[in-house]
C-alpha cells in the first residue's frame, strides 16, 4: 500500500471519530485517560496510519473502563525506519 493510499484510508476512518465528537460535545467525556479515547484515535491514525492506528484505538477503547487504569496515556511515537 502506498504512503498516500494509507493517508486516504486514516482520514476516511478518522471521519466517523470528529462525527462523534461533535455529537457527544456537550456531555462530560467519560474518558479516563488523556487525550480522550476518541483525541487519541485520531492522533493514532494521524501519526501511525489506517491499520496500526486503528489497532492501537482498539486498544486504548479495551483499556478504558472503570477497573483500569487512568490518567496521562499519549500515542507511542512511530518507530524510525
Amino acid at each position: 500500500m502506498s504512503h498516500a493510499s494509507g493517508t486516504i484510508a486514516a482520514r476516511a476512518l478518522a471521519g466517523p471519530v470528529r462525527v462523534y465528537q461533535r455529537v457527544t460535545a456537550n456531555r462530560p467525556t467519560p474518558c479516563r485517560y488523556l487525550p480522550t479515547c476518541s483525541n487519541y484515535a485520531l492522533d493514532a491514525l494521524e501519526q501511525h496510519g489506517a491499520c496500526r492506528g486503528t489497532f492501537l484505538s482498539i486498544r486504548r477503547i479495551c483499556r478504558c473502563h472503570p477497573w483500569g487504569g487512568s490518567g496521562m496515556d499519549p500515542v507511542p511515537q512511530r518507530k524510525a525506519t
